[in-house]
């Protein structure tokens, strides 16, 4: 099984609640976040329109940070969700260079949310950097990982979950008969940039 995600780009109205929730449930620091909206604008006046491009690590078959990661640090599952491990990364940001979606990231350390705080932190906040620091701590890269602790749990990923336009979809890109499969195939799915060469796991259809 290798897992595919699909954004329905006709559904997806910009309300940014995936990237609200995904830092939610991955306590991600101030000035991260796994899972980015983009908006620009499509057509020329006066038939011009928004367009929201929601983005998250695209979960490459042939992923180039594994490629150049140097200690081993990049790995890929059985199942193609590619991971970080903290304890074998050195921080050297290959592949932060070599990722051709910008979707690797490293935290030097815990900023506050309100500046001027310093180490003054709420309740919450102070919650979230601990638990952030016991799963990624800092100077090493970190990423999204399509939820995979909640895929483990027979659990959709947080933005699939709490998307309220029900634009996103996560299954089996090796099973044709999966709903995702289908999806591709009949709103012909395309990939970001697959001139890229990565082979990316994450599909979207067409916003018209």
């Amino acid at each position: 099984m290798r897992y595919g995600f699909v954004i329905d780009l006709k559904k997806c109205y910009g309300c940014y609640t995936c990237t609200v929730v995904c830092k939610a449930a991955n306590h991600t620091p101030k000035g991260v976040d796994f899972a980015k909206c983009y908006q620009g604008e499509i057509g020329t006046y006066p038939s011009a329109l928004r367009q929201m491009l929601p983005t998250l690590c695209m979960q490459c078959a042939e992923p180039e940070c594994l490629a150049v990661c140097p200690t081993g640090a990049t790995v890929q599952d059985e199942n193609g969700i590619v991971t970080v491990d903290r304890d074998l990364c050195m921080g050297c940001k290959y592949c932060m260079v070599a990722c051709p979606y910008g979707q690797r990231h490293i935290v030097p350390e815990w900023e506050n949310y309100y500046p001027g705080a310093g180490d003054d932190l709420d309740q919450y906040q102070a919650y979230a950097k601990a638990t952030w620091e016991e799963k990624n701590g800092y100077g090493v890269a970190t990423k999204c990982d399509f939820c995979r602790e909640r895929l483990k749990q027979g659990r959709q990923p947080a933005c699939v979950e709490a998307c309220p336009a029900k634009a996103r979809y996560i299954g089996d890109l090796d099973d044709p008969e999966s709903e995702i499969s289908m999806l591709i195939r009949r709103e012909r799915g395309f990939q970001l940039n697959p001139e890229f060469g990565t082979d990316p796991s994450v599909y979207y259809l067409p916003a018209r």
